[in-house]
C-alpha cells in the first residue's frame, strides 16, 4: 500500500479505524467513473476499500445475470473484488451490512436494473450512498423542459444519495429546487473523462483487427430509436449501407462498438427482426476488415483509431476531448435538443445527416485529412473539464470532509417528491 505522502488524498487526522468504502458495480462499461476514486483511496491508509460485482439486467424480459462479465472485466483491469452472485440479492445485502461500510459508491442511477436487495432504498438504511454519474457529460435536454431533465436529478437514487458529484454546474444547480436542496451535491467535473484522457495519452493502443497498413474507423451507434427517449440512433437506417461500405473499402478497418443495449433494443422494439440482425452480424464479422467489439477498452480503441463515426451522445464529447480530433456525427434530425454543453460538443464534430453525406465527408478526409476543429474543441475543453486531472482527488476530499463532520444518513421522510421513475409516463418498475 502506498504511503499517504505518495497519495493525492488530503491529510486529515487519522480516524480510529479506516473509513470503510464499497464500490458496488455492475455497469463495468463505465468503471472509469469510479476507477480514479478507487485508485486514490487505495493509496491512502485512511480507507478500507472493497469492490463488489453484482448481476444486472437491461430488459424486462431477461433475468438478472452477467455478474461473470462484470467480474471478468474487473479481473482484466487488475481490480481486486468480491463477487456477489447470490440467487437472492438480500443475502448479498446482508453480507454487505456485515462489512458496515461508511460509504457505498455507485455509478448507475436506474434502479430497475439493480437486483432488489441492492437498490438505494435498502442501502440508505445503513450507509451513505455516493453517486457518480456513469456518463461524462450532460449533453442533452429533455423535451418540455428548459433546464436539466428531471431523470438526471429526481430519481430515487438521487433522492437518497448522501453525496452526489456532478460533471457540470447546471446539474448541481438543478438539485437546489428539490426538497433536500443541493448542499450534498458537488460540482467536480467527471472522473470518467479524466481517466479516459489519461489512458488515451499513456496506455498502449488496442485494435482487434490485424490488417497492417489499413486505416482504422470506429463505428459507435446509439441505442435510442424513438422520440419518446433521446431518438439519436440511426442504425436501422444505415446498417445495410454500412455493410456495403465495409465490403467496398477493404483498405479500411471498421470496429463496430455498439451501445451495450443496442442490439437488444433493436429486436425488442421491432426495428430489425432478430433473424435479420443475426445474419447481418454474421456477415459483418465474416469480413476481414470488420468486427464487433462490445467490451474492449474504449480509451485504447480511441488512441488506435484514425476516425470515429457515431450517432450517439457521450462519444460526441469524449472523442474530441480525448484525441483532439473531430468525429463524424451522423445526426438523426429528430433527436432531443442539446444542452449548452451539448451545443459545444456538437460544434466540435463533422456533421452529416444521411449516408451520402457521410461518404462525401469520408472521401474528403481520405483525400485531405481531418479538418481543423481545434478552436471548437478548446471551447468544449474549457467548459467540460473545470478541474482537469483533479476530479478523483476532489471527490475523495469531499468524502474525507463529510466523514470528519459525521453527517447523518439521509432522513427519508424529508424527501417529499415522488421519484421520477414513479411518475406517469416515466420508467415504470419491472418488478
Amino acid at each position: 500500500m502506498a504511503s499517504r505522502e505518495e497519495s493525492h488524498v488530503p491529510l486529515i487526522g487519522m480516524p480510529p479505524s479506516p473509513i470503510r468504502v464499497v464500490f458496488l458495480t455492475f455497469y463495468f462499461e463505465a468503471w472509469d467513473a469510479l476507477a480514479g476514486i478507487h485508485a486514490e483511496m487505495l493509496k491512502s491508509d485512511l480507507f478500507d476499500v472493497k469492490v463488489i460485482s453484482i448481476p444486472r439486467r437491461f430488459r424486462k424480459d431477461e433475468p438478472f445475470h452477467d455478474e461473470d462479465l462484470v467480474s471478468g472485466f474487473l479481473d482484466s483491469a487488475g481490480v481486486a473484488h468480491e463477487r456477489f452472485d447470490f440467487e437472492d440479492s438480500f443475502d448479498g445485502l446482508a453480507k454487505l451490512r456485515e462489512f458496515q461500510p461508511d460509504y457505498v459508491f455507485i455509478n448507475y442511477p436506474w434502479q430497475r436494473n439493480y437486483q432488489p436487495g441492492y437498490r438505494v432504498g435498502n442501502l440508505a438504511e445503513f450507509t451513505k450512498v455516493c453517486y457518480v454519474p456513469y456518463y461524462s457529460l450532460g449533453l442533452v435536454k429533455e423535451p418540455l423542459w428548459d433546464g436539466i431533465a428531471p431523470h438526471i436529478y429526481t430519481q430515487r437514487s438521487h433522492q437518497l444519495s448522501s453525496l452526489i458529484f456532478t460533471p457540470d454546474a447546471e446539474t448541481r444547480d438543478a438539485y437546489a429546487s428539490t426538497s433536500r436542496g443541493n448542499e450534498h451535491v458537488h460540482f467536480t467535473g467527471s472522473p470518467k473523462l479524466d481517466a479516459l484522457i489519461r489512458r488515451v495519452l499513456e496506455e498502449e493502443p488496442y485494435w482487434p483487427l490485424n490488417n497492417p497498413g489499413n486505416r482504422r474507423l470506429i463505428w459507435a451507434p446509439h441505442h435510442s430509436f424513438t422520440s419518446s427517449w433521446l431518438n439519436f440512433g440511426v442504425f436501422p437506417k444505415v446498417f445495410e449501407e454500412m455493410l456495403d461500405f465495409a465490403k467496398s473499402n477493404p483498405e479500411l478497418d471498421i470496429v463496430l462498438r455498439p451501445h451495450p443495449i443496442m442490439f437488444g433494443s433493436l429486436v425488442s422494439g421491432g426495428f430489425i427482426a432478430e433473424a435479420r440482425l443475426e445474419s447481418w452480424k454474421q456477415e459483418w464479422t465474416s469480413l476481414p476488415n470488420a468486427t464487433i467489439d462490445g467490451d474492449g477498452d474504449i480509451a485504447k480503441l480511441f488512441s488506435a483509431s484514425d476516425l470515429l463515426i457515431t450517432d450517439g451522445i457521450s462519444f460526441l464529447g469524449e472523442y474530441p476531448l480525448a484525441t483532439g480530433k473531430p468525429a463524424i456525427y451522423f445526426e438523426n434530425k429528430d433527436h432531443w435538443k442539446w444542452s449548452k454543453l451539448g451545443e459545444l460538443a456538437y460544434a466540435s464534430n463533422i456533421r452529416v445527416s444521411n449516408f451520402e453525406e457521410f461518404q462525401i465527408a469520408f472521401e474528403g478526409i481520405s483525400a485531405n485529412g481531418l479538418p481543423d476543429y481545434s478552436a471548437s474543441i478548446e471551447k468544449l475543453r474549457r467548459a467540460a473539464r473545470p478541474f482537469p486531472g483533479l476530479v478523483a482527488s476532489k471527490i475523495v476530499e469531499v468524502v474525507l470532509n463529510d466523514f470528519e463532520r459525521q453527517t447523518p444518513l439521509v432522513d427519508k421522510p424529508l424527501v417529499t417528491e415522488v421519484p421520477w421513475e414513479q411518475l406517469p409516463g416515466a420508467e415504470a418498475p419491472w418488478d
